[in-house]
């Protein structure tokens, strides 16, 4: 009798621990293969990531020289961000058919063409040329952004905003890849000025084709599984919430780093400090993605998010105070910590928000709609330092970021009050 009590007891404890131990051990297994998949990923996006810093050092500049209406000096990096914006949903679907690896692949065939048309475009002095080698690196950069969201594909939810940041990792590299390549080969073949360094940015390109070749990607969805509604997926207050904190974060981000190597040189820096002050900003947008997974799981999306927009307020502040190189470099530097505490928690909100057949695209809807707007940013930015100077440029950050940190401010509240009724 106290045999079969004692075996009755012990299947009791085994079951239990099974029950246990296997949600655990696959919840491991997932993240082994998550683990793996964020460091191809970071070295996707240390390569591809150094295209923005190139085109956004120089876009400007070269479109000064070339472009009759100076107006239009900026249209360059405004038309990379119109490329990413336009391309976000075209890429979408080919991941979403053709799965992610063929997607990242023609992305990457898309910047090696790209630098290969910018190139001919300042090569020739031909304005139109060189814009439509930055529209086509738009297409680019549209799958470098979705390395973010395809590092969580794999991933349990413990473990995702750790992967969105270690991925972005990536982009530190870039931080000084891309300036760099800008600085060793901006004077070679003086004949056809900056030619070389959009050749370069072709040749980054085609060397992360057989680094997102090795991406253990889930299966393409099938097309029956759709999930919801997008439209009922977007009326969410907290994908509405994250959308805003995003496009706010990445906008003025966008906004400020497209006029400042302009406004920099006008008050009569060199163009190298200006792409040195493009390198510190960058630096400072990916530094932080070593720890900001860790401070999202500490104290909260809302909370990182909120602070990365109040830390972009005050590089306005630097901005207003002076026109030094101190007082540029803080700025961008203070700029890309906020964007990176801003877009780093935007994303994981997304995350909240769709069921893993709804990824594709919701993802893209996020995107389309956040780069939309940094499209607008980085065309106004031009314009508006062109009409009325660096001072309304900063200016203008301030009721933006009062609208981002009122939204997740409501949104975090509603979430504490439900916990609370709960």
């Amino acid at each position: 009798m106290r045999f079969s009590t004692d075996a009755r007891r012990n299947e009791t404890v085994y079951a239990a621990f099974m029950s246990i131990s296997q949600p655990l051990a696959a919840m491991a297994d997932r993240d082994t293969v998550a683990r793996r998949n964020v460091r191809i990923l970071t070295i996707a996006q240390a390569l591809g990531g150094a295209t923005p810093p190139i085109i956004v050092s120089l876009g400007g500049v070269i479109g000064q020289q070339l472009a009759e209406n100076k107006a239009l000096a900026t249209l360059p990096v405004s038309l990379l961000n119109i490329g990413l914006a336009a391309a976000v949903i075209p890429a979408a679907w080919a991941m979403r058919t053709y799965g992610r690896r063929v997607g990242y692949i023609l992305g990457c065939l898309a910047g090696v063409m790209a630098g290969i048309i910018a190139a001919a475009g300042t090569g020739s002095g031909t304005f139109w040329l060189f814009c439509l080698g930055t529209f086509t690196a738009g297409f680019y950069i549209a799958c470098v952004q979705s390395y973010r969201f395809a590092a969580v594909d794999s991933a349990s939810e413990a473990y995702k905003p750790r992967a969105i940041s270690l991925v972005m990792v990536g982009g530190l590299f870039a931080a000084v890849i891309g300036p760099q390549t800008v600085i060793w080969t901006r004077d070679l073949g003086p004949a056809y000025p900056f030619a070389a360094t959009f050749l370069g940015l072709s040749a980054l390109a085609l060397l992360a084709i057989p680094v997102v070749a090795m991406i253990d990607a889930p299966a393409p969805a099938k097309a029956a599984s759709g999930g919801r509604p997008l439209g009922e997926i977007m009326r969410q207050k907290r994908f509405v919430t994250a959308v805003v904190a995003g496009l706010v974060s990445y906008g003025l981000m966008t906004f400020l780093m497209t006029a400042a190597p302009m406004a920099m040189v006008a008050c009569g820096h060199t163009i190298g400090e200006a792409a040195l002050g493009i390198q510190w900003h960058v630096l400072a947008m990916f530094g932080p993605s070593f720890f900001t997974g860790k401070l999202i799981a500490r104290y909260g999306k809302d909370r990182i998010t909120a602070l990365g927009l109040v830390m972009i307020a005050l590089a306005a502040v630097l901005g207003l105070s002076g026109l030094s190189l101190a007082n540029f470099w803080g700025a961008l530097i203070l700029l890309g910590i906020g964007w990176n505490f801003g877009f780093v928690g935007a994303t994981a909100m997304v995350t909240d928000c769709y069921r893993p057949e709804e990824r594709a695209k919701v993802q893209a809807a996020n995107d389309f709609l956040v780069f939309g707007f940094v499209a607008l940013a980085s065309l106004s930015s031009g314009k508006l330092l062109h009409l009325g100077g660096w001072d309304v440029v900063n200016w203008v950050v301030f009721p933006a970021v009062a609208v981002g940190l009122a939204m997740v401010a409501l949104q975090a509240w509603g979430r504490q009050k439900a916990a609370l009724q709960a």
